[in-house]
Parts: structure tokens; C-alpha cells; sequence
């Protein structure tokens, strides 16, 4: 939480949880329709329609200005959600903000674990999240029953295994 605190600056925790929704699965147009939206953030939240509804209107108010929205080419009732080039500029802020918060963790682990400790121990992480990866990967398959959650999990751990889990002087690769 201390992460996810560090990371969404004056947002609440379910505008975050959209925000980084649409950079995870909005693909390369940053888009998603508000029903989709909807539906995944109940993975994360106890979340109404209503309060989707208010989450994005706060982040459309003009102090903000993160995001938009449109009338889905499908229906006339269905909005589709984009990131404004506010939003994306704010996303990347916020993974600097995690990048630099957990930076900050490992400087403090260096100080009381050796560098050998330290390297075993982010192979150790990266190791448990393509092993989840592949598991999750062969449960996706058609026909495989998908444990509660996963989509979640696998959102949140590549997540952090892109942006958070690397030395503070490697380059992107995670």
C-alpha cells in the first residue's frame, strides 16, 4: 500500500486502479470501454457502477483532466474511456514515482544485506513471476478454468516485475 501510495499522488486508490487498468490493458490507443472498466476493477474493489461513474468524472474535471470519454462505436449507451496526453504524461509520472520509491527500498537493503544477497534475491522475484506467468498462461488456455483473481495477479506482478524490479542502475529491462 506504501507503494501504491507513493505512486497515484492526489488520486483516489479506484481512480489509480483505472488509471494503471488502461495503461495494462488499453493497448497502444490507451482506450477501454467503461463497462470493461467496470468489470475488471471488480477483481480489485467492492466497486458499484455509480462509483465508476463519480472516479471518472473526478479524473475528467478540468484540474485534472486525465481522461475522456466517448460514445462506443457499438452502442450509443456505451462510453469507451481514452487517456488524454495529460493522463499518459501522468502515468509515466506515476511509474517513475514507483521506480523511485522502490529505489529507494533497495538502497536501504543494500545497507543491510550484501550486494550477492540482494542480486538472489530480485532473480528470486523475477523467477516467481514468470513461473506464475507460465502457470497463468497455461490456465488461459481455452478450456482451462481460471482461478479467482488471476487476471489481477498478473496485471499487478507484471507490473512490478517491468517498472519496479531491477537495480536502480539497470536499464529498462526487467
Amino acid at each position: 500500500m506504501a507503494l501504491e501510495d507513493a505512486m497515484r499522488g492526489e488520486l483516489t486508490r479506484k481512480q489509480a486502479a483505472i488509471m494503471w487498468l488502461i495503461r495494462s490493458e488499453g493497448g497502444s490507443s490507451h482506450e477501454m470501454r467503461r463497462k470493461d472498466i467496470f468489470r475488471k476493477l471488480g477483481d480489485w474493489f467492492d466497486i458499484t457502477n455509480p462509483a465508476v461513474t463519480k472516479a471518472l468524472r473526478g479524473m475528467m474535471r478540468p484540474s485534472l483532466g486525465l481522461v475522456r470519454l466517448a460514445e462506443s462505436a457499438d452502442s450509443a449507451r456505451e462510453k469507451t474511456v481514452f487517456l488524454t496526453g495529460k493522463g499518459e504524461r501522468f502515468l509515466e509520472t506515476m511509474v517513475a514515482r514507483g521506480h523511485e520509491f522502490m529505489c529507494q527500498i533497495v538502497l536501504e537493503m543494500r545497507q543491510q544485506l550484501g550486494e550477492d544477497e540482494l542480486d538472489y534475491g530480485i532473480r528470486f522475484l523475477r523467477a516467481g513471476v514468470a513461473g506464475y506467468e507460465r502457470i497463468d498462461a497455461r490456465s488461459s488456455k481455452p478450456g482451462a478454468s481460471q482461478p479467482p483473481g488471476s487476471k489481477r495477479k498478473r496485471v499487478r506482478l507484471r507490473a512490478a516485475a517491468s517498472s519496479v524490479w531491477r537495480r536502480p542502475d539497470q536499464s529498462a529491462q526487467p
